[in-house]
């Protein structure tokens, strides 16, 4: 019996699983059989529906939650109490897409299975909780989810984080980095030691970026060790390593032991703090190659970040090389996207921005969703998400710069007078090879 089968015969609230199947969601063997191991050895509990009714009613509309918020390829679970309902939407591609209200009544009991889930306590209703839950679809296959549970004036809110555990990165050349990015990132990936840094504000995927990167090198010839909160992807021979808060394992306690053990090649998940910060610049100027992710704005605001976490502007000129950063935006549905040519306005500016890359700067055509009706994209117009990217490579005169306490606009002027292209310019660049609509980029860039 599938999940289809199950939720038919047990669950008699309306609901649209009636098209969702595990195997719709990730390959299996044998997905028919009805004495699989992922049967018994997985979060769906299918045998454990049986034994009470009403538990498994609740059982079944969490799955039914989880395994819609995975189809639609969502990144995080809104739930979210009302006065008189519990609504349920999804964040896709960064916009919310509401997916169901539920009766009020079942407050109590989703919360309450999804904390025994994540190991949280069910009569804790006053204070604030997070963990984690790492949720099997069936023997070799699960999602790690961040549980954040928050109370509120009508009950409590809870955010879930999905975190698919893919067996490895993507390629680098599959992220959509643009030629005159590339060469520069290819170049310092062959130095001996430096540190890189990807940045922007959080859901940017900058962590993806990273392990791209780290897939360049082999994992045999060099020590690669990582430390991650949590572990998303799982590398051959690189050494993965978990943080823990509660017991005080923090990244600077990890990156000072990690040091005395012969590391070739560091990424440290996230520089959060002025330690981390110090100790990872420190570890990048004694022959070492570090990467890391920090909250920023913009490529030079990560300047005066670090500047700002304490950081002498001497070390962080001897130590970083690169600052890669990046956003997300929809990607249009190849199936509903229709070409334009733009007025003589719109033209002139992505003219006078991106002017080089430009050939035919008289017959410019991009391409806008067609806002009609399409089942291949539910909708939405939009389809998976593309990266837009901005490298600041260090150059001897923004290193004078940053020593001399110059302002940030000062550095961005000098990197783009360098051959930094701006992010702005890349999304332009994006919009003229037809990948995105020049509406999305206005949309989130430009506000």
């Amino acid at each position: 019996m599938n999940i289809t089968d199950f939720l038919k015969k047990w669950w008699k609230i309306k609901s649209s699983t009636k098209n969702i199947k595990v195997e719709d969601l990730f390959a299996t063997s044998n997905s028919n059989s009805s004495n699989n191991k992922w049967h018994i050895d997985s979060d769906l509990n299918i045998i454990s529906y049986w034994d009470k009714k009403e538990d498994s009613q609740i059982i079944a509309i969490v799955n039914d939650i989880f395994l819609h918020s995975f189809k639609l390829k969502a990144s995080d679970i809104h739930i979210e109490p009302r006065e008189k309902s519990l609504n349920i939407r999804f964040r896709v591609d960064w916009n919310f897409i509401n997916y169901r209200n539920i009766e009020f009544f079942f407050k109590d009991s989703i919360i309450a299975r999804i904390k025994i889930m994540s190991y949280l306590r069910i009569d804790e209703h006053r204070l604030p909780q997070d963990w984690k839950i790492a949720y099997k679809l069936f023997w070799w296959k699960s999602i790690d989810m961040r549980v954040s549970i928050i109370p509120t004036i009508y009950w409590e809110k809870c955010v879930i984080r999905l975190l698919k555990k893919d067996d490895k990165p993507p390629e680098l050349k599959s992220l959509g980095i643009m030629p005159y990015n590339m060469v520069k990132i290819k170049k310092h990936l062959k130095d001996n030691f430096w540190m890189i840094l990807a940045v922007w504000p959080t859901g940017s995927w900058k962590s993806t970026t990273l392990f791209s990167l780290l897939s360049q090198f082999d994992p045999k010839e060099k020590n690669i060790s990582t430390l991650e909160d949590p572990v998303e992807y799982r590398i051959l021979w690189v050494n993965h390593t978990q943080i823990n808060p509660s017991i005080k394992f923090t990244f600077a306690k990890w990156l000072r032991s990690l040091l005395r053990q012969d590391p070739d090649i560091i990424m440290v998940w996230e520089i959060r703090d002025d330690e981390t910060a110090k100790l990872a610049v420190e570890a990048s100027i004694t022959w070492h190659i570090v990467f890391s992710t920090i909250h920023t704005n913009s490529a030079t605001h990560t300047i005066q970040r670090l500047v700002n976490l304490g950081v002498d502007p001497l070390l962080i000129s001897s130590s970083l090389r690169m600052i890669i950063s990046q956003r997300l935006a929809r990607k249009l549905c190849i199936h509903c996207k229709i070409d334009y040519q733009p007025n003589d306005k719109i033209k002139e500016y992505i003219v006078w921005k991106v002017w080089k890359y430009i050939k035919e700067k008289n017959n410019i055509i991009i391409y806008k969703a067609k806002e009609d009706w399409c089942d291949k994209c539910n909708n939405t117009w939009y389809s998976w998400r593309i990266w837009l990217y901005e490298v600041l490579e260090m150059t001897d005169k923004l290193e004078n710069l940053m020593i001399a306490n110059a302002s940030r606009l000062q550095l961005e002027i000098q990197a783009i007078w360098d051959w930094m292209i701006p992010i702005k310019d890349d999304w332009l660049l994006k919009v003229i090879l037809w990948e995105t609509s020049l509406e999305e980029v206005l949309s989130v860039l430009w506000t």
